[in-house]
């Protein structure tokens, strides 16, 4: 391909990230425009082919850059439809007010704000985590300033909390499946990536000195048939779980069986009724992030294709790999960690196991540094008025600094059982 068709290819990225970074100012929508960069690097591609032979390899990278799409966005919206339902019948906000007392202190709600994102991740998805915890935040109805440092912690406890797990992280999965790291090694993660929690946790905390009142008497009395599909989604979660370890099924497969069995169980209780139909939940889900997906993945999907991430191994070359990997971490908050970790497993790069421990945080929790670089911050952004790349970026000391604290105790953990 011509340098100068890479070049412009590089240069409608760009541009696409600035319509994210700038989307107060140009008033955009940040979907429609990374969208639109998106789709229209596919097409420079195809335009610029030298010949039919690099337009079939161009139309086999766009089938496998949708495909993956594909199974993100039915993952989401399996995903979406269940946490709509559940939380519109009050289900998810009886049970974590449940939990809390009538009367706890901004800061005391905090550090369970991020404890239980931490531990739900570790469960969950990051996105069902998300959708969650940001719930709660929002029906806190605290001031602005307050709900985005809630906000900022929700994205990094969650990144933090998939980090250790196979099914909790993609990245996770990809360089255990690499051999890269021991199952064993992996869960040692959980402990400095809590840490690392906690301490963002204490620097947010800083100024925060009211109470907050949990206002429970307005509680939506809990049916049945809304238990029954609660059960459901935590079968589902498990199931995904189980079946991704045992059998390598596919989450998206796992997840749509769940969403059918819910229909189905609807429809048994009488619940899919023509004034509140169960197939009307899936409108209620965010396209607006799911269109955002989208186009970032092609954006992605694009610069994989060019090269642009693998030229990202050279870093390897200049700096050792703990440096290396640190940035790799702080690139991860601009390039989706998934392909990225991709590069570098295709590279063999020789590591020691602290330097892969290193790598597998620096990846999974790197993207938490800016709102657009994980899906924990992309949903969060759409979900609470008011989150923007730029009020978040408020925030990017305190994130880098708990976030180098983390990197730097799994190395030390690594160094211990390597």
């Amino acid at each position: 391909m011509q340098s100068g068709v890479q070049v412009l290819l590089i240069l409608m990225a760009i541009a696409a990230f600035l319509g994210v970074v700038f989307e107060e100012v140009i008033h955009v929508n940040k979907a429609k425009v990374v969208l639109f960069f998106g789709a229209l690097a596919w097409m420079v591609l195809f335009i610029a082919a030298p010949d039919p032979a690099f337009r079939e390899r161009v139309q086999a990278a766009l089938n496998h850059n949708i495909t993956d799409i594909a199974s993100l966005w039915l993952f989401l919206l399996a995903t979406m439809t269940f946490v709509a339902y559940l939380n519109k019948k009050g289900l998810i906000e009886n049970i974590i007010y449940s939990i809390l007392p009538a009367n706890i202190t901004e800061r005391k709600l905090l550090f369970l704000t991020g404890l239980f994102c931490f531990v739900f991740s570790s469960i969950a998805d990051n996105i069902t985590a998300t959708l969650v915890s940001i719930a709660l935040v929002v029906s806190l109805n605290l001031e602005l300033r307050k709900t985005l440092r809630f906000a900022t912690l929700v994205v990094f406890a969650v990144n933090s909390g998939g980090v250790a797990m196979i099914t909790g992280d993609v990245t996770t999965l990809m360089i255990f499946l690499a051999n890269k790291v021991e199952i064993t090694h992996l869960l040692l993660l959980a402990f400095p990536a809590l840490l690392a929690v906690l301490l963002l946790a204490a620097l947010l905390s800083v100024g925060l000195s009211g109470d907050v009142m949990i206002q429970k008497s307005a509680l939506k009395p809990i049916r049945g048939v809304d238990k029954v599909i609660a059960g459901i989604f935590l079968l589902t979660i498990l199931g995904t779980i189980a079946g991704s370890l045992l059998f390598s099924i596919p989450p998206v497969l796992s997840f749509l069986t769940g969403l059918a069995v819910m229909f189905l169980v609807a429809r048994f209780f009488n619940e899919d009724i023509e004034n509140d139909p169960i197939l009307e939940y899936i409108r209620a889900i965010e396209f607006e992030t799911l269109l955002f997906f989208l186009g970032v993945l092609l954006l992605v999907g694009m610069l994989q294709f060019i090269g642009v991430l693998q030229g990202l191994t050279a870093l390897y070359d200049l700096l050792p790999p703990m440096g290396a990997n640190f940035l790799m971490g702080l690139l991860s908050a601009l390039i989706d960690n998934v392909p990225l970790t991709a590069a570098l497993l295709k590279s063999d790069l020789e590591m020691t196991t602290a330097e892969w421990m290193g790598l597998t945080y620096a990846v999974g929790v790197g993207g938490s540094l800016l709102i657009i670089g994980s899906a924990a911050g992309i949903v969060a952004m759409s979900k609470v008025p008011g989150l923007t790349f730029m009020t978040y970026l408020r925030s990017f000391g305190l994130l880098l600094m708990a976030f180098a604290f983390g990197f730097l105790a799994v190395y030390g953990v690594g160094l211990l059982v390597g």
